[in-house]
């Protein structure tokens, strides 16, 4: 049976990094250990000692440099829909987290099931329609993608510190609300790399922040806006949340799961909540609650949960909301790239 509470369900070491624990001290070395280490690491693909993979066409990087979800997979989809929007015809890479495809690179189609695909990369091929590979080598799921389809411009979701593979455009998805925990690096906070890496990338995007971003040409605010309700077993879709009682059960496996219930209250709904790990594999059991109230998830669970769904359960879609000039700054980028 699912926790209620968040702080229930939370990792010890993930609570502490955001609550500020004073005994995250101890872990200096550790971090001071991974950041050398890091360092290292990139400096020697920059001289060329490890070799780089330049993609024959431009790559974008959709990533963070902490620790957990920020927002990344809204922000990748509504990414991809503005570039076919343009002209552009994008293919998507992904590590494929959680996946157990049965080879690798893996080729991923709305008709895949979560298990062999993980739930993200299901997710965006669903709302895309985009070629999407996965692969823990990405350089290899951009070959496997540029061999089977005419993609001219390939997003990679997450892989900021993947070195290995060139880019021409970075994208950072940070978290508005939890930011960046107590600012140190792994283990004794939740950061990737420095705070300094933000100087480097092309773009800052800040999930449920407010950060005046019209007054920056690479910093941007995004809003996640809820969409209509969609039933998991049957699509049925609902507008309005008369049509269903407003105490219901919340399920959030995701990497914030505060902001996707704060999102149904803020809708009208009374919600029981129930949180998992991100990237939780579900059982029906997990969501026997002995009761009738309808069960509300975000849409990356239901792609897991849909094999075993009830007339009851209901998934909310949201959608990435940032100024179209971000876009507009991608697209124009794009096309300098073209003729280069």
């Amino acid at each position: 049976m699912a926790k209620t509470s968040e702080s229930e369900q939370l990792h010890p070491l993930v609570k502490a990094w955001y609550q500020g624990a004073w005994w995250l001290v101890f872990l200096w070395p550790l971090s001071l250990m991974y950041r050398v280490i890091m360092v290292i690491r990139k400096a020697l693909y920059f001289k060329g000692v490890y070799t780089q993979y330049r993609s024959p066409v431009p790559v974008i990087v959709v990533g963070n440099i902490t620790v957990g979800g920020t927002g990344k997979t809204p922000l990748v989809i509504a990414l991809a829909k503005q570039l076919m929007a343009a002209g552009f015809r994008p293919g998507i890479i992904s590590r494929g987290y959680g996946s157990h495809a049965p080879y690798y690179p893996f080729t991923v189609t709305p008709q895949s099931n979560a298990t062999e695909a993980g739930d993200e990369p299901l997710l965006i091929a669903s709302a895309t329609q985009c070629p999407l590979t996965i692969s823990p080598n990405r350089c290899d799921a951009i070959d496997s993608l540029l061999n089977a389809h005419d993609c001219d411009v390939i997003i990679t979701d997450d892989g900021l510190q993947h070195y290995a593979l060139k880019r021409d455009i970075e994208i950072v998805v940070v978290d508005g609300q939890r930011l960046f925990g107590n600012n140190h690096g792994l283990p004794m906070g939740p950061l990737r790399e420095p705070l300094s890496r933000l100087q480097d990338v092309d773009f800052i995007i800040y999930n449920g922040g407010s950060f005046q971003s019209t007054q920056s040409t690479r910093v941007f605010d995004m809003q996640l806006q809820p969409e209509s309700l969609i039933n998991v077993k049957t699509t049925e879709t609902i507008a309005s949340i008369d049509s269903l009682t407003t105490n219901v059960h919340a399920v959030a496996g995701i990497g914030n799961p505060a902001r996707f219930f704060d999102t149904l209250k803020k809708q009208g709904f009374t919600v029981t909540e129930h949180v998992f790990a991100d990237h939780h594999a579900y059982t029906k059991n997990d969501l026997q609650f002995n009761d009738e109230k309808s069960v509300i998830m975000t849409e990356k669970d239901a792609v897991k949960i849909a094999p075993f769904a009830e007339n009851n359960y209901w998934y909310l879609p949201v959608s990435a909301d940032i100024e179209p000039v971000f876009y507009e700054n991608i697209i124009q980028r794009l096309h300098k790239l073209k003729q280069q």
